[in-house]
């Protein structure tokens, strides 16, 4: 898209009503609904990307994640992923597959995506929302912030983590299983990304897997009253304004072919969180030590939400009050809502959540 022009009665790049901030899942599904409402491509919205090019944080993940590995990749609205992808092939990488969608979603639906440009902070001003950029400043009425989770990667503070020799890294920068042959690895965390960097990395070389809490694998398969049970948990506790909670501890981990070779070959064998980190390894409280070439944190992200840290939109505790009809909207603020947190953080939640921002933010708006 053509770049913003410079609006100089009110000093800033460019004055707009919307912007959307970030062009995943979330922020697609957002843009989309509001042009289906009749908003200007471009005049009225507009979608800020960090990123160079499309398929949010897709684009960054593991070369080893493949269709026939991935979770699940729902369809964006108005759009099925096999029109634009083959799905035939499940070799294809997810990190190649998914952008290849994204982009093609950009333009079918003329979507005014701006990139690559980062939000650095937002604040209030004069009744407005100014947004400062690693590029221009914007002025907006209202704001969908899509900007998910992959920016944030969560390592705990453990004692001795200075201390270790060996080599440190998370799910966020994790390449492949084949680094790491010949050397011991403890994979740390209990959820899908943990278990799909113990299987594979467990083919190539010796594991330990060490989580916080026992996890809890489901025989069972999921099914979409599961799926509704655990977006109404976390939603509950958005709005009442706690920290959003992990959809797999609600759910548990569904056993797969993979994950059922994986425990065959005794590679699902789990040990309690170590409680310290020394010079060659993991100690437990009764000194049982193990020693280790790398720790791989697969411990999670949390929403990246720094540059809205000036409109004060935290309670005490962290978290975020939340309202409207899918819990999208920031009860402090209602000219924000926040797509992509708490129960739309899944990709299917993400579709219905971007449709119900828009309608709800261009409504309060009087846009529509």
């Amino acid at each position: 898209m053509a770049e913003p022009q410079a609006d100089a009665a009110t000093n800033v790049s460019f004055k707009i009503d919307i912007v959307v901030i970030g062009a995943g899942q979330a922020g697609l599904s957002s843009a989309y609904h509001l042009s289906k409402l009749g908003l200007a491509v471009g005049r009225q919205f507009l979608v800020l990307d960090s990123n160079p090019t499309p398929g949010g944080a897709w684009q960054h993940r593991w070369p080893s994640l493949t269709l026939s590995t991935v979770n699940r990749v729902h369809d964006l609205p108005g759009m099925q992923f096999s029109e634009a992808v083959d799905t035939g092939d499940g070799a294809v990488k997810a990190s190649v597959a998914v952008p290849e969608y994204f982009a093609s979603y950009e333009r079918r639906f003329n979507l005014p995506v701006y990139r690559p440009i980062t939000a650095k902070v937002v604040c209030d001003r004069s009744g407005r929302l100014r947004i400062e950029t690693s590029r221009e400043t914007f002025s907006a009425r209202g704001i969908i912030n899509a900007t998910g989770t992959w920016e944030n990667p969560v390592i705990p503070a453990y004692p001795g983590a200075q201390l270790f020799r060996g080599r440190q890294l998370h799910t966020h920068d994790y390449r492949g299983a084949e680094e790491f042959a010949g050397k011991h690895v403890i994979v740390v965390g209990g959820g899908i990304s943990a278990l799909q960097h113990l299987d594979e990395i467990s083919q190539v070389t010796s594991t330990t897997w060490v989580t916080r809490r026992e996890p809890q694998f489901r025989e069972e398969p999921f099914t979409v009253e599961d799926g509704r049970a655990a977006v109404a948990a976390v939603e509950d506790r958005v709005r009442r304004g706690l920290v959003p909670g992990s959809v797999v501890s609600v759910t548990g981990v569904s056993w797969t072919p993979a994950l059922r070779a994986a425990r065959d070959r005794g590679a699902l064998k789990r040990l309690p969180m170590f409680d310290e980190i020394t010079e060659n390894g993991v100690r437990w409280l009764d000194g049982t030590e193990q020693r280790a070439d790398v720790i791989l944190w697969a411990t999670g992200f949390r929403s990246s939400l720094d540059h809205l840290a000036p409109l004060q939109l935290r309670e005490d505790n962290g978290g975020i009050v939340m309202g409207g009809r899918l819990a999208t909207q920031v009860q402090k603020d209602p000219r924000i809502h926040l797509v992509g947190y708490g129960p739309s953080a899944s990709t299917i939640g993400a579709n219905r959540a971007g449709g119900a921002a828009a309608r709800e933010l261009a409504t309060y708006l009087s846009l529509v």
